[in-house]
């Protein structure tokens, strides 16, 4: 049966995350489009938005659902202004959101209060951030969903969501990094402009409870990897509140030997980790796509709070000069065995596995409480 599926995206990190899925569900039959929004809309993080549009045979809508500077309440309403028209005209059969953004929040409640069905990807998860609290909403919000790994889905579970609609596939994302990127190493060098035959890959996102002390912390750890004389690329932050303090931080580094992008177009991202030296930062790649790929990666601040305990991971503050010196030193360039405790790379196979079965589109949408022995 032929259905209509809307993926709902507002970063290039979400993006990233859904296209294999959003693929694997063209590929099958069923009717694609993309509902784009957030950062994608925005110049200054690259206007993403052309990614989206780079996917050939599915419909792309846009929606501009904020400026610079806005807070995440003001976007909250925005958005849910917005694909509460969208909703109204289209009726989609499924809307598919992701993970912990405000953008993912809105569109799940404007589902829930409008009967229509919403798949919810990579919930359960924990971090240290209130990113977690809008993925435990998104979970109660949602009709169905789709996790990353067992432990995600007793969290679930633990909410009051039935069993049956719960299915464990594994983070999509790692589905592109399983496989040949089409892109070479040379190719990212000459696209991105980067010289460095050795790097790391930085990528440092504020956390939006600790915005006033965001410029101190991010000081404090581009200071680090400066004194360590290793080379860097900087993948620019997403548009949280302190991300202003942590740019302006990234612009004083040495263009010598840091490298700054707004954004990586995602497979050449994949290539450029799987020749990196090390990823680190707070970034979900370092927890998630690293130890997958078997590349060491130091986890700074609360960000991913246990999110992942993979060997190859190091953790630490952003004060701690020491820990950073020691990482940057001891595990630049090592390779670890690859850590699937978020997948084997076919959770798209898996997500259209699920949708075949007519018994998930039965279910009825009425939410229900179900404790769980």
């Amino acid at each position: 049966m032929v259905q209509s599926l809307l993926f709902v995206t507002g970063t290039r990190a979400d993006f990233g995350k859904i296209e294999p899925l959003a693929l694997a569900a063209r590929d099958a039959g069923h009717k694609v489009s993309f509902f784009v929004t957030g950062m994608h809309m925005l110049d200054r993080y690259g206007l993403t938005k052309i990614e989206v549009h780079r996917v050939q045979g599915v419909t792309v809508y846009e929606f501009l659902n904020q400026r610079i500077g806005d807070p995440q309440d003001l976007v909250l309403a925005k958005t849910v202004l917005g694909f509460s028209d969208f909703v109204a005209e289209h009726r989609p059969d499924l809307v598919v959101v992701h993970g912990d953004r405000v953008e993912a929040l809105a569109c799940a409640l404007v589902c829930a209060t409008n009967y229509v069905r919403c798949a919810h990807i990579e919930g359960g998860e924990v971090s240290g951030t209130i990113d977690e609290l809008f993925r435990h909403c998104n979970t109660k919000l949602a009709y169905c969903h789709f996790v990353s790994s067992e432990a995600a889905a007793r969290r679930v579970m633990a909410l009051g969501e039935p069993s049956e609609s719960v299915h464990t596939i594994g983070s999509p994302e790692l589905d592109f990094h399983s496989r040949d990127s089409g892109v070479s190493i040379a190719d990212v060098r000459a696209h991105y402009d980067i010289p460095f035959e050795e790097f790391g890959i930085c990528t440092f996102h504020p956390v939006t409870s600790e915005a006033e002390t965001m410029g101190s912390q991010a000081a404090a750890f581009f200071a680090a990897l400066e004194t360590s004389g290793r080379s860097f690329v900087v993948i620019l932050p997403n548009n949280d509140p302190g991300s202003e303090d942590i740019l302006a931080a990234i612009d004083r580094l040495p263009k010598s030997r840091f490298r700054a992008i707004p954004s990586m177009r995602f497979a050449h991202f994949s290539e450029a980790m799987k020749h990196a030296t090390c990823i680190v930062g707070n970034s979900s790649a370092g927890v998630r796509e690293a130890p997958f790929l078997g590349i060491p990666s130091l986890d700074i601040g609360t960000r991913q709070n246990n999110r992942s305990d993979g060997a190859s991971i190091t953790s630490c503050e952003a004060h701690d000069a020491d820990t950073i010196a020691a990482f940057l030193r001891d595990e630049w360039g090592k390779r670890h065995p690859r850590d699937a405790a978020f997948g084997e790379g076919n959770a798209a196979e898996r997500f259209v596995e699920v949708l075949a079965d007519s018994t998930f589109w039965s279910r009825s949408l009425q939410k229900e409480f179900h404790d769980h022995a």
